[in-house]
């Protein structure tokens, strides 16, 4: 029975990031710059999960001056990567925003490798190289659609990956004893602060506050800042972590759905194929090393 909760809970944190890109289309539609959108979607999270974490009364126990700046350097790159993911949708395609957004989930091997000095496994190097080809399926380079786009979105992709692989990097390993709760309470802190900081110069449009403005930004903020953490928080401990991560893929076909129904943005069948062999090519990652022991186990 936990098991089925804690399946139900993170796939409901995925889904709700799936949502974002719609949001953050709208916005643009409506003619919010960047900075407009990501400043108002920044302050209402920080009012949520401080309200969250304050009517709650979490503990704060663990928290020291010496790992505060650290948490919140750490939820800078939340930060980051909301200005070039977002930023990526200005110039491009949703599904494809979010497709290179992805790209995190071989990143953030390389980061361990590079850091933690654990080797990728073969059955790890082979997932790669599969999540790369579903990458050029998926991005629709074949057609040739891809000459009109913007490179600057382009890089705005890329960038956004490297951001989000920091940020799952570093999560992982600073101040892991801290609620969770109080914890991202103070990561978003940290990325509001770098935000504000970022588009200070957006500060006087934001105000006085559109309607448009609100809904959308609310959106962006509840759908990727807000729900998504507290679900994981719920549903994370009650399944193993390669489980986890290929449960959160989900996020990616439901975002590509929501903005091929909803945006009515156009998704061929080749990129639905390249979406699903970058899928299957996490849970060869995350589910090959237990399939091997299994094996083993049973052999023996």
């Amino acid at each position: 029975m936990k098991l089925n909760k804690g399946i139900f809970f993170v796939l409901l944190g995925a889904a709700c990031f799936g949502f974002t890109p719609v949001f953050a289309k709208m916005g643009f539609s409506y003619g919010y710059s960047l900075g407009q959108i990501n400043i108002v979607q920044m302050l209402i999270s920080f009012l949520l999960l401080w309200s969250f974490t304050l009517y709650k009364r979490t503990s704060f126990k663990g928290i020291t001056k010496k790992n505060v700046l650290p948490i919140m350097m750490t939820g800078c790159f939340i930060g980051l990567t909301s200005v070039f993911y977002y930023g990526s949708m200005q110039y491009l395609p949703a599904s494809l925003a979010i497709i290179l957004m992805f790209q995190f989930v071989w990143i953030g091997i390389i980061l361990e490798w590079i850091f933690s000095k654990m080797k990728p496994a073969p059955i790890t190097v082979l997932s790669i190289i599969f999540i790369l080809i579903g990458v050029f399926l998926a991005s629709n380079i074949i057609n040739g659609n891809m000459q009109q786009l913007p490179f600057k979105g382009f890089v705005y992709g890329v960038l956004s990956a490297f951001t989000y692989a920091g940020f799952i990097f570093f999560s992982g390993k600073v101040a892991v004893n801290v609620d969770p709760l109080a914890r991202s309470s103070i990561m978003v802190t940290g990325s509001t602060i770098l935000i504000l900081i970022l588009f200070i110069r957006d500060l006087p449009a934001v105000l006085p506050l559109e309607e448009n403005l609100l809904a959308t930004a609310a959106g962006v903020s509840i759908f990727g800042a807000v729900l998504p953490p507290l679900f994981y928080a719920v549903g994370a401990p009650l399944v193993s972590g390669g489980v986890a991560n290929i449960l959160t893929s989900v996020e990616l076909p439901i975002a590509i759905l929501s903005a091929s129904i909803i945006l009515s943005e156009a998704v061929t069948p080749l990129q639905w194929v390249g979406t699903a062999i970058i899928i299957i090519a996490i849970a060869l990652n995350e589910l090959g090393p237990s399939f091997r022991i299994r094996k083993h186990t049973i052999s023996g």
